[in-house]
């Protein structure tokens, strides 16, 4: 009985996909290899714990850099990967079931192992590296216990190309019309609908040196993403790699950051990179065929096997996929199958993420850019020779420009395929603006210089849908005044917290106000206090302010077109619905839902009159992913409200878990100030900390610089970084 039962044990540790106890094994030959290479790379930690990587080779800084990373906050790297494998069901259950299936559709795991093998030896060996590095970190570490993934493998990074936090487009495709149609609407595994709307958003200006009190470029990196989603760190080798910046944990390059020579930032971008398609589907004895110019091509049919967990055990669901010569089908809208074409993942992306970070000048930048490439993104811009530049979008495929592509097209014809891609020549950019000046903020490239911007009719409607928002029209205000700018008021000013969008929304309730005020039973008398205090408002949100609270609160109650930003071909952006809105407004459009904050802040607290720092609290407390808030704990008041309104510096937050107050969980995370003289010049600044370890003192100590916009300075040069350090050593010591 005893070896029954011990044998029975051996196959349940065999078969449990959360345990493989024998996959984080290493052979004695892997040991021996990865400590020949962790001899050649060391790590200088900074006293802000910052990670300074420098390696023989590049492949040994990629080794550095992904050890450091896991030191740092290994479950974020496994998580992430754990995602781009469709893998979240097995750990978070049956409540991601569909969202895993959606990823597995857009993300073919077999076409990244076939991309590795045929990979240049150059790449090949940085992804090695990679996974050399997690796989030693886990074997010198035996404590940390991965959730799922126990072994990396070096094709990994193939499933994820270009570090973007949107990375998966699905044009305007629901996970929940994926579901509706794989389960015919009666499975009763859930799914997670995918943020398409996301309120934040990222912010990148340029400055040239006509602009500049010191005759060099500028350059401000203002990503806005969910907090902790990048660390910061240096990645250095012998052979000319030199970069500094933030990188999406689990990645081996510098996603937004710069080098001696250059840097770059990323804003999301909604050029068109994915189209829908409507098949014609036959059913021809049981067979199925889609029509294609004519003729009935077989579709192609394949089993998807997601494991889920379910209640503590691990179950499974085979599901029957249907693709086309466009790409997989997602949906079936108005009785017809829809199929989407996108490039959600592709190495020549992984090419170009690396390859930017090893720029010598604007000619090297520009044949990365050449690679057509990155689907998410837009690039800002600048250099030491003094040059700016802005690209929106990279990878934007040609096609029939009598059609809106943001609307589904014909799946029969030839005719509405792709036809290569554009070059980066036909693509809305800009270089060295005469005005000095850049700036997008997730907005219309067609106001990126002010009046010196690409003008929208010499391009096509698909390359730039992005219509304007109130982030972009407060930099243009900003960077249109007559001033020259030093590193310290670049990010006095892209910390200007102004909330533009009420300079159109509150006129129209004060008006509003007064029609009441003036009838002759008036309805909203009691709102005449808070009325009077946002009329003496300056507009610009701060900790003190009782009408940042009232007017925030206010504006999440009204029309939610409000707050649209995305938009597609044909539709109103954000500033032209906003104005609409506030031109036809009535009494009971806005009235009723200010009394309403009025009456819930009063409920909460017993009066009305609440500073916005009071309510709007950044709290970091745990290393956890998915974090709890507790109002009993200790939390710092924060400034910033939401950018849906118009403020440049990003701090969302909301009510959480019945919570009277609300807290941050996206927006500036790491932010960094550039100039590009002799020597570079740069001051940064991490949301928290740059260690998710609770025991840490690098978790939190930039916590109140975080509260206050206090950056420190960034430690570049190698004789700076070793006067600084707190400590050196090599990988796995």
């Amino acid at each position: 009985m005893k070896t029954q039962y011990y044998w029975a044990i051996v196959w349940m540790l065999l078969l449990s996909p959360m345990t493989s106890i024998w996959a984080q094994q290493l052979t004695a030959s892997e040991v021996k290899r990865m400590e020949q290479q962790a001899k050649q790379v060391t790590i200088i930690r900074d006293n802000w714990g910052i990670a300074h990587v420098y390696g023989k080779t590049d492949a040994d800084a990629v080794f550095g850099m992904l050890y450091a990373q896991c030191e740092d906050d290994f479950k974020r790297v496994e998580m992430n990967y754990i995602d781009k494998l469709g893998r979240l069901a097995e750990v978070k259950g049956a409540g991601v079931l569909y969202n895993d299936l959606e990823t597995r559709l857009l993300i073919d795991a077999e076409e990244a192992k076939a991309d590795y093998k045929k990979a240049a030896p150059w790449l090949k060996k940085l992804m090695n590296s990679y996974a050399d590095a997690i796989n030693y970190y886990l074997h010198k570490h035996p404590e940390v216990k991965p959730l799922l993934l126990t072994r990396f493998e070096p094709w990994f990074p193939l499933l994820w190309t270009d570090g973007s936090i949107g990375a998966i487009s699905t044009a305007d495709l629901s996970t929940g019309e994926l579901k509706a149609f794989y389960s015919g609407n009666k499975d009763k595994v859930a799914y997670i609908e995918r943020d398409v709307n996301v309120q934040t958003g990222s912010n990148g200006f340029a400055i040239a040196p006509s602009k500049s009190v010191t005759g060099n470029a500028l350059l401000y990196i203002n990503p806005h993403t969910t907090f902790y989603f990048r660390p910061e760190i240096q990645i250095s080798s012998q052979e000319g790699l030199n970069a500094y910046g933030a990188v999406t944990w689990g990645q081996f390059f510098i996603y937004q950051g710069f080098n001696e020579n250059c840097g770059w930032m990323h804003t999301s971008s909604n050029v068109d990179v994915a189209d829908m398609y409507a098949e014609k589907i036959v059913d021809q004895k049981g067979k199925l065929f889609y029509e294609y110019d004519g003729k009935l091509l077989p579709v192609k049919e394949k089993n998807i096997v997601i494991k889920y967990l379910d209640k503590g055990q691990m179950a499974s669901k085979t599901i029957k996929t249907y693709f086309t010569i466009h790409g997989p089908i997602m949906a079936k809208r108005d009785g017809k199958w829809i199929s989407l074409k996108s490039k959600n993942r592709n190495m020549e992306s992984l090419v170009q993420s690396w390859v930017r970070t090893k720029s010598k000048d604007f000619k090297d930048y520009q044949k990365a850019m050449d690679l057509k490439a990155n689907t998410s993104n837009n690039t800002v811009y600048a250099d030491n020779k003094g040059n700016i530049a802005y690209w929106h979008g990279n990878f934007i495929p040609m096609r029939d420009k009598s059609l809106n592509w943001a609307k589904v097209v014909d799946g029969t014809t030839s005719k509405t395929q792709w036809k290569g891609l554009h070059p980066v020549s036909e693509t809305v950019h800009l270089y060295n603006p005469s005005n000095g000046w850049l700036q997008n903020c997730n907005s219309t490239p067609y106001s990126v210089a002010g009046t010196n911007s690409p003008k929208e009719s010499n391009y096509l409607p698909y390359m730039a849908p992005d219509g304007e928002n109130f982030r972009g029209v407060n930099a243009v205000r900003i960077f249109s005044q007559d001033k020259k700018y030093t590193l310290d008021n670049l990010i006095t000013d892209g910390y200007d917290t102004k909330l533009s969008a009420f300079e159109v929304l509150l006129p129209a309730l004060i008006a509003n106000f007064q029609k009441d005020a003036e009838a002759q039973e008036p309805k909203f008398k009691d709102l005449e206090a808070p009325i009077q205090v946002l009329k003496n408002w300056n507009y610009y949100s701060n900790v003190n302010s009782v009408a940042t609270t009232l007017a925030n609160e206010w504006a999440f109650k009204l029309n939610p077109i409000l707050q649209k930003v995305y938009i597609d071909e044909g539709e109103k952006d954000q500033v032209e619905n906003m104005t609409e809105f506030a031109k036809t407004a009535s009494i009971d459009d806005m009235l009723p839902q200010l009394r309403e904050v009025v009456q819930e802040l009063q409920a909460k607290f017993g009066k009305w009159e609440i500073p916005w720092g009071d309510i709007n609290r950044f709290q970091r407390p745990s290393g956890d992913i998915d974090l709890t808030y507790d109002d009993n704990q200790e939390s710092l008041a924060m400034g910033t409200a939401s950018v849906l309104w118009g403020s440049l510096p990003a701090f969302k937050s909301s009510y959480q878990n019945n919570s009277k107050k609300r807290y941050g969980y996206n927006g500036n995370s790491f932010i960094c100030a550039v100039e590009f003289g002799p020597k570079i010049k740069a001051k940064s600044l991490l949301a928290g900390g740059n260690s998710g370890d609770p025991n840490s003192k690098h978790f939190f100590d930039q916590a109140k610089m975080y509260q206050n916009a206090q950056f420190k300075d960034v430690l570049f040069y190698k004789d700076d970084v070793q006067k600084n350090a707190e400590k050196t050593y090599h990988p796995g010591e």
